[in-house]
């Protein structure tokens, strides 16, 4: 059985960066002896490949077990550890009685952090690249087994462009996984002109092969779902004969068939989801999906053309190269959460004003959910007669479930929760040099200046030395000497991962208090127990685009 041990930002409310829990007089729990010494590191990041093998991931055990992306209520409360009984849990388990220093190897911890790494260049013509995108590098560290993030990009095929996207599963990773399969077709879709769509029909009826619509570009541990692969094409081409029967010869805007396409595909997943199939399997899939959630963040990048569409709390982040050779961030989407004051506006507005103060409690929607915008997650957005019309005809396995039967508290004027997202355009300019788009385990570790800085460093070779801030310790002139060594070694071999998101993710993960990665800990969270490393960090899903600068600066110029 697939167990999915983690929360998603909810019952644990401390996640420390300073591993207080694993000093270095602490001992290693004793399953991870047998796995270093006969270098099985294979198992170590077995949660990498797990959810590959195993992809239906046991949605049920996530409502079983009350870990899910939703504040703790009363009648689920022993299903949760509160932080003061945290240290409690943790030496209750059962750890090797030999007091002895543990870490893994720099080889072991490299094997973990790239197992899931993956690189595109965009080809040349002629010895030229004439696409404004040179290529991506894109990367996943687990802390929830199995992972509920995902990742997609794709080149468009029909029309011009790449799309690039992030999502951010909850409850589960049914969700996440289905809109990292579904989202680019519907937006590819979108965007094809009307002659193109009749095209793509005449074929379907007639039998003939289908024009590709999208160039996959997927990480061998990226899968689709073969068996919801016919549903999935019925729902998607339903979609397109409704674009035929509305067609109005305007040419399709980027920003509308975004739009469209995110609202699109999830009120599909709803309505698979009420409609059920008559095969067990698919049926229990669809519920699966649309009891869990995900966010997402996509990018559609066409020439100078940049847009985001953001749905929830993932972000995309511009790095800038400035005149003087330093690096700026610039956001390109805001998280739809409590911390967005114009979020809970927008919620507010749309429920009565007898309905104000239960709309947001504890910073979360209702007082369960942390993202006010989201795939799935029908609990939020069903009427209470559907929910229980649905469940009570549904498998077993949902009917028997605590939480697919409970209704969230307050609940009067659905939905509370949609799947729109918020659309950015930029206009891409030569010192725009990538784009960072990435789920909040990063933004969670690390502020975007200094993942602008580490980047753009590690894009760019040129490593600008900062004086070594120390952020009020008292240090030693042996300790200070230490650090200077440390950053010595460290810049002769910053430059040994070959991808940019595993090296962001390698001082995501490792970096210590004075901003330097550190071995010892990067080790000791790399080797974590699956259920402790929920509680220190979520998962991560990082996608770095590198922008033609050449490209991008020949576009501006014919521009003007």
């Amino acid at each position: 059985m697939c167990v999915c041990p983690g929360p998603r930002r909810i019952a644990i409310p401390v996640r420390s960066s300073r591993l207080p829990l694993l000093s270095d007089a602490m001992p290693a729990p004793a399953h991870l002896f047998p796995l270093i010494r006969n270098c099985e590191v294979s198992r170590i990041c077995s949660t990498v490949c797990y959810c590959h093998h195993k992809h239906l991931c046991c949605l049920s055990s996530h409502f079983a077990h009350g870990h899910f992306r939703y504040a703790p209520q009363k009648k689920f409360a022993a299903l949760y550890r509160p932080k003061e009984n945290f240290n409690h849990f943790i030496h209750a388990r059962d750890y090797a009685s030999t007091p002895q220093r543990f870490y893994l190897t720099p080889p072991q911890v490299n094997s973990i952090l790239k197992a899931n790494e993956y690189s595109f260049k965009v080809p040349e013509f002629d010895g030229k690249n004439v696409s404004s995108v040179l290529g991506f590098d894109s990367n996943q560290l687990p802390a929830n087994a199995p992972i509920e993030d995902r990742r997609s990009a794709a080149t468009c095929l029909q029309t011009r462009g790449m799309l690039l996207g992030v999502f951010d599963g909850h409850a589960g990773c049914a969700c996440a996984q289905a809109v990292s399969e579904r989202l680019f077709y519907y937006i590819a879709v979108s965007l094809l002109p009307h002659e193109t769509l009749l095209e793509i029909e005449n074929a379907v009826e007639s039998g003939r092969a289908l024009l590709p619509i999208l160039q996959w570009h997927k990480h061998p541990n990226d899968y689709f779902s073969k068996e919801a692969s016919k549903l999935y094409f019925n729902s998607l081409r339903t979609y397109w004969q409704e674009l035929i029967d509305l067609n109005s010869g305007e040419t399709t805007d980027v920003k509308e068939a975004l739009i469209n396409a995110f609202k699109r595909l999830d009120n599909d997943i709803s309505l698979e989801a009420q409609v059920g199939d008559p095969n067990s399997f698919l049926n229990y899939l669809v519920l699966r999906v649309a009891f869990s959630g995900a966010t997402a963040c996509v990018a559609h990048v066409d020439g100078v053309d940049l847009h985001i569409a953001n749905t929830g709390d993932s972000r995309a982040m511009l790095g800038v190269q400035e005149e003087d050779g330093s690096w700026s961030a610039v956001n390109l989407s805001y998280d739809h959460n409590a911390q967005n004051e114009h979020e809970v506006e927008r919620v507010k507005m749309e429920h009565p004003k007898s309905e104000e103060k239960s709309l947001v409690k504890q910073d979360r929607l209702l007082g369960l959910l942390m993202p006010f915008r989201a795939f799935g997650d029908v609990k939020f957005k069903w009427s209470i007669e559907l929910q229980k019309r649905v469940v009570e005809s549904g498998p077993d396995q949902l009917n028997d479930n605590e939480y697919t039967k409970f209704i969230p508290p307050n609940y009067h004027t659905p939905p509370y929760l949609t799947a729109e997202p918020e659309v950015i355009h930029h206009k891409l300019r030569p010192q725009d040099k990538f784009l960072v788009l990435a789920t909040d385990g990063l933004w969670e570790t690390m502020h975007r200046q200094d993942v602008a800085r580490i980047v753009g460093e590690y894009l760019t070779g040129v490593h600008h030395q900062q004086p070594i801030a120390v952020g009020g310790y008292k240090v030693t002139l042996g300790q200070m000497h230490g650090l200077l060594t440390e950053r010595r070694a460290r810049i002769s071999s910053v430059f040994e991962d070959q991808n940019a998101a595993t090296h962001l993710i390698r001082h995501a993960v490792g970096n210590n208090e004075f901003g330097t990665v550190d071995h010892e800990r990067l080790s000791k969270m790399l080797s974590l127990p699956e259920e402790l490393a929920r509680m220190y960090r979520d998962d991560i899903t990082i996608i770095v685009v590198q922008f033609n600068s050449h490209v991008i600066g020949a576009c501006q110029n014919e521009a003007l």
